[in-house]
């Protein structure tokens, strides 16, 4: 039987047990809307395009949990490869995330000010979810050139140097390379969750920052950490903190993941001078 068969007697397959989530329930009744709108070998962008609709629509919330591919099958009646790549589709196009060890949700993407200065943990914490940590390097050693000019320490100075994974909700959103002089953090030891925090005990929290943004693509060493495809969007920040009386405390350079966040800031139009008209 061939997976158009396999749906279009799926309804009778699964009675008197029907789905048992509404998920389930929207997609099953979505996929027999257009039954037969696909050729066979094209499935998986069929059933891509029903998950699309169904998030538009609000019928798939932001963090809600797609049913296992095995209980998909069962649903569609289409080949678990057929998932596999429907969902692939979307990972790619942002509208469906992945978090390790717990399945796949619909995608919530994130408006990250850009005239805010906050560290991750407190981010994430306000908006009501849980920030944590993938520590994948702790050190102390001597500054690189770049690290040396922007934080303005001397090349036999030492600096402390963190690499994490930042996750919230379980999810990786982002890469995140600090990078702070050891006069202000003695040892990476010290930074438990938040580097801010960290800071703020020692009384070097930065004051004001300066941040520089450019589009790229992961890597795969990237891509491998934030659970998402290879060459997929990725927005690279460079920020600077400074303390009140303008000495560096923070150089960090991060791979934010395209597909969740926006970074937005508030505009003014241009001040006119000498009744100019702008036309």
């Amino acid at each position: 039987m061939d997976e158009q068969a396999a749906l279009v007697t799926t309804r009778s397959r699964l009675d008197p047990e029907p789905p048992r989530s509404l998920a389930g329930e929207a997609i099953q009744a979505a996929l027999l809307r257009t039954a037969g709108s696909a050729d066979t070998g094209r499935r998986y962008l069929q059933l891509a395009a029903v998950f699309r609709h169904l998030v538009g629509e609000g019928v798939l919330r932001p963090g809600e949990a797609l049913p296992a591919e095995r209980n998909l099958s069962t649903i569609t009646g289409f080949s678990r490869v057929t998932i596999r790549r429907a969902i692939e589709e979307l990972l790619r196009e942002g509208i469906l995330s992945r978090r390790h060890g717990s399945g796949t949700y619909v995608a919530r993407r994130i408006e990250q000010p850009l005239t805010v200065l906050a560290g991750f943990s407190e981010d994430m914490k306000s908006r009501g979810m849980r920030p944590g940590s993938i520590w994948l390097s702790r050190e102390i050693g001597s500054p690189k050139p770049e690290e040396g000019l922007a934080l303005g320490v001397r090349p036999d100075d030492q600096v402390t140097r963190i690499s994490r994974v930042r996750t919230a909700d379980d999810e990786p959103l982002a890469i995140e390379h600090a990078v702070v002089p050891t006069a202000l953090l003695p040892s990476p030891d010290i930074v438990v969750d938040s580097l801010y925090a960290a800071l703020a005990e020692r009384g070097c929290r930065p004051a004001t920052g300066m941040q520089r943004l450019h589009a790229g693509l992961a890597t795969p060493e990237e891509a491998r950490s934030l659970l998402i495809p290879f060459g997929s969007a990725v927005l690279r920040i460079e920020r600077r903190g400074f303390l009140e009386n303008g000495r560096p405390v923070e150089l960090t350079t991060s791979a934010y993941r395209g597909d969740r966040y926006d970074f937005v800031a508030t505009v003014k139009g241009m001040q006119q001078s000498g009744g100019l008209r702008s036309e």
